[in-house]
């Protein structure tokens, strides 16, 4: 085949520096925002940062973001460092409950969990060293549910390069660390756990025997809820049993959840919404859009440079010129999303979680006019601060099922019924996946008994088997 040339007409899409730009920070999250400019302040002379304070009141900004011309220019915000009483009782803001420095400036206490609460305890009670060596081995075998989850031989071989110990000491230890707070952690089965923590009762305690005896012999039919023939297997008048089921019911079937492992996440609300004269409002927060300017004095160094620092002062000015802009774009269309997402769900905000709506990017990304992956980077690591707590902007995102009258309802606020539909639920006869979806189809939600039974997995509630076992929902 003979070579020859060939001249093509196409049309292709390139990403221009700004563009590329503008998209990255459009999905950065506040910290990783703070730290790009710090970057940028540092790295271009051109750039610095104006100090300025806000001195416009929240309820100002709240009134001027009603207006058209506000929403073009994005620049709404709300400064939450007022210096006004706290109202505890009302406010949405919890006590960190740290300590204080030398300085008189909080300092937030490091997290304990379940391990750090056991060795607290072995070291303060009083033992030889050989048992305080067994009594480390076995709380590091304790998983976060608070059981023991290591077989005596692995113990026996984890002390092997300290002791050489035999079962029976091990034993002699570990119902001494069951008597720890909290009480049966350390116990290799359910019916162990629950055992100890009955033990703990006074001996005079009306219905204790009958529920250790319960626990002990009979938990697995009493999860098949046979209580006539646990009535009558156990010689006990249905007066007397329930007395002793109420006992086993005000256990605590995972004595270490109370003590979790990982620490509290603390996120800062990138908006508000609030309801102002009866319309909710969104605001940018006050440091969500950091205020950069051009250094005057820099710049006027252009013209008087030689060429190789004129160059070099112009191509930093346009970068700082891009950098501006892009953060006027972020803050633009962040205040977009944010205020389509509160019209979709104000009936969220108004009655809580079963009053969310179905939502999609797609809905968002047709009112505010632009791409699906666009309105995805701007809802992600975003967060939203409302009276019914802090949320990303993805949590308001849901698909939908449908009603008996056409419509549609979100899984968030299924979700919530299902949840509401157990917690007033008989405790002596839980509704079973079944019963639940025959409820919600009743009220006009067609879902499916499989449908209900994912939901209730995703909130991590029981079946009702184990709910009725011991009442826990």
């Amino acid at each position: 085949m003979k070579p020859a040339l060939q001249l093509r007409l196409g049309q292709s899409m390139a990403l221009t520096p700004q563009l590329q730009q503008a998209i990255r920070l459009l999905q950065l999250s506040r910290p990783e925002l703070e730290l790009e400019l710090n970057a940028a302040l540092e790295a271009n002379p051109l750039l610095e940062q104006d100090e300025a304070p806000d001195e416009e009141g929240p309820e100002e900004r709240a009134e001027a973001s009603t207006a058209e011309d506000a929403a073009a220019s994005g620049e709404d915000t709300f400064d939450d460092t007022r210096d006004e009483p706290l109202d505890l009782e009302h406010s949405d803001y919890r006590s960190a409950g740290g300590n204080v420095d030398d300085e008189g400036a909080p300092q937030d206490a490091a997290p304990e969990d379940l391990r750090d609460h056991l060795l607290w305890q072995l070291n303060l009670t009083s033992m030889p060293e050989r048992d305080r060596a067994i009594g480390v081995a076995l709380i590091d075998a304790i998983d976060d549910d608070g059981y023991l989850v290591e077989d005596d031989a692995a113990l026996v071989a984890a002390l092997a390069p300290l002791y050489e110990v035999d079962v029976a000491e091990i034993e002699t230890v570990r119902r001494r660390v069951q008597q720890f707070d909290p009480i049966g952690v350390g116990s290799r089965t359910l019916a162990e756990c629950l055992d100890v923590q009955l033990g703990a009762f006074e001996t005079d305690t009306p219905g204790l025997a009958l529920a250790r005896t319960i626990v002990r012999e009979h938990l697995e039919a009493l999860a098949r809820k046979d209580r006539a023939q646990l009535c009558q297997l156990l010689h006990a008048e249905p007066e007397e049993f329930d007395l002793a089921l109420a006992l086993v019911r005000s256990l605590s079937p995972k004595p270490g959840a109370g003590h979790a492992a990982a620490s509290a996440e603390y996120v800062a609300p990138d908006a508000y919404a609030r309801k102002i004269a009866g319309r909710w409002q969104v605001m940018l927060a006050g440091d969500c859009q950091p205020r950069l300017s051009i250094n005057e004095h820099y710049a006027g160094l252009i013209a008087k440079a030689r060429r190789e620092d004129a160059n070099y002062l112009k191509g930093q000015l346009q970068e700082a010129r891009w950098l501006i802009k892009s953060l006027k774009t972020r803050a633009e269309t962040m205040l977009k999303v944010a205020r389509s997402i509160v019209r979709a769900q104000e009936a969220f905000l108004e009655f809580g979680p079963e009053g969310m709506r179905p939502l999609v990017l797609k809905d968002v990304a047709e009112e505010v006019g632009m791409h699906e992956s666009t309105i995805s980077r701007v809802t992600t690591r975003k967060y939203l601060h409302t009276p019914r707590g802090t949320f990303e902007f993805k949590h308001f995102f849901s698909s939908g099922v449908t009603t008996s009258d056409g419509g549609a309802a979100s899984a968030t606020a299924v979700q919530a019924m299902i949840k509401k539909l157990i917690d007033e639920e008989q405790a002596s006869s839980p509704l079973s996946d079944q019963g639940l979806a025959l409820e919600l189809n009743r009220r006009g939600i067609n879902v499916a008994r499989r449908t209900v039974a994912k939901y209730r997995e995703a909130m991590n509630i029981p079946s009702s088997n184990d709910r009725s076992r011991l009442g826990v929902r």
